[in-house]
């Protein structure tokens, strides 16, 4: 079996635009893939055509190995880029393998190890919310629909340091928020990497109160030994990993122990085999996963069959409920969304296709990601119907 044609479909969902593949085989079967990198789709797609087709046009999708370790190898530059371009085609191999086989990813990669549907957290939920009470309403809104854990980021346009009245602000909508929906429901508290060293710290230990499962990327990401010293002076515990790309920065995240819980991003790292040998990593030095998924309907669905078979799985990010109402009408096959958790299909492959139709009705829109360290951010979600503010329409 070869792959014979690559095709590359951009959508917009409101301050994003979806970067979706789907690479075909002499043999008749078809595998799509997500390549989505935020304000870059159409670099990610030149680089797709320019670079990924003609080393995979030709290929055997069943060697994987090979292909995508060489194209691994044969970027030499790195960087998020290039590696969602190499992302995006290996989650689409991995779809044609499963339907090749007959059987869903996760099947092929160790069976399935969590009970379906798998935990989730809301994140997107509190798009148009100001003011305290407005972020508490919509909490109390994630906690009816099933959800036990939301993720939010309480801080405004704050960066390296966090003046005091931010810092009021922030601990308000923050105390608002565990007051709505109690105790027993997690709060993960994101940062983007706002802050210093030294503010980070003090921030996270007035953070302590509030019982946070997790705070992330409270500093630079990248910088892993900055996120290990802020990590030995709190009792908060650590989430970073979206914004590292290879096997070897996750490997000096391990062995620093600079966070608590890693968050690789099946879309930007290599893909579904790649962060599977990252989880391995993790799991030596007993540290859980909680993958990263900011982006579309293919990409949430590959980070589902990769939780599903990987026993130091915690959680799964999830936007689903709170992205554009057209979002489902991308994909045909698959709604994973169950009363605040995800239901992984058992259908050959990821379990879903793309709508090229419902893709066609949504066509491209120039930078529509804003940026997060400038009122720009806070008017633009609180004003785009990317983040509805109330619970989307069933």
């Amino acid at each position: 079996m070869k792959i014979t044609r690559f095709e590359t479909f951009l959508a917009n969902a409101g301050l994003r635009n979806y970067l979706f593949l789907r690479l075909t085989t002499d043999a008749g079967f078809t595998g799509v893939g997500e390549a989505t990198l935020e304000w870059q789709e159409k670099t990610v797609q030149t680089v797709c055509h320019e670079w990924v087709e003609g080393r995979i046009l030709g290929r055997d999708p069943f060697d994987l190995e090979a292909v995508v370790g060489g194209m691994i190898r044969d970027q030499y530059q790195g960087g998020p880029t290039v590696m969602t371009a190499i992302s995006g085609v290996e989650i689409a191999m991995w779809d044609i393998i499963g339907k090749a086989c007959g059987q869903p990813i996760y099947r092929l990669l160790g069976g399935a190890c969590h009970a379906n549907p798998l935990p989730a957290y809301a994140n997107g939920w509190y798009g148009g919310a100001v003011e305290p009470a407005e972020f508490a309403r919509q909490a109390r809104d994630v906690v009816q629909r099933g959800y036990q854990a939301l993720k939010f980021d309480p801080f405004g346009v704050a960066w390296k340091e966090l003046a005091a009245e931010e810092w009021e602000r922030a601990e308000a909508i923050i105390a608002a928020v565990r007051e709505a929906v109690g105790r027993q429901v997690g709060l993960m508290i994101e940062f983007h990497g706002r802050l210093s060293a030294g503010c980070a710290i003090r921030v996270l230990r007035r953070l302590e109160r509030f019982d946070p499962v997790w705070c992330e990327e409270p500093v630079a990401p990248e910088n892993v030994e900055l996120l290990a010293e802020v990590k030995r002076s709190t009792c908060c515990p650590i989430a970073a990993g979206e914004r590292l790309y290879t096997i070897a920065d996750f490997h000096r995240l391990a062995g620093l122990r600079a966070v608590d819980v890693a968050q690789m991003d099946v879309a930007h790292c290599g893909g579904i085999l790649v962060s599977k040998k990252i989880a391995a990593i993790l799991a030596a030095v007993d540290l859980p996963f909680a993958p990263h998924c900011s982006i579309g309907p293919v990409a949430l669905a590959a980070a589902m069959h990769l939780d599903a078979c990987t026993p130091n799985f915690m959680i799964q990010e999830s936007f689903a409920e709170f992205d554009v109402p057209w979002r489902r009408d991308f994909v045909a096959g698959h709604d994973p969304v169950v009363g605040g958790r995800l239901k992984l299909s058992d259908a050959p492959g990821l379990g879903l296709e793309l709508d090229d139709e419902a893709i066609a009705r949504h066509p491209y829109v120039p930078n529509p990601f804003p940026s997060l360290w400038d009122k720009s951010w806070t008017d633009d979600f609180h004003q785009s119907e990317s983040f509805p503010p109330g619970p989307r329409d069933a």
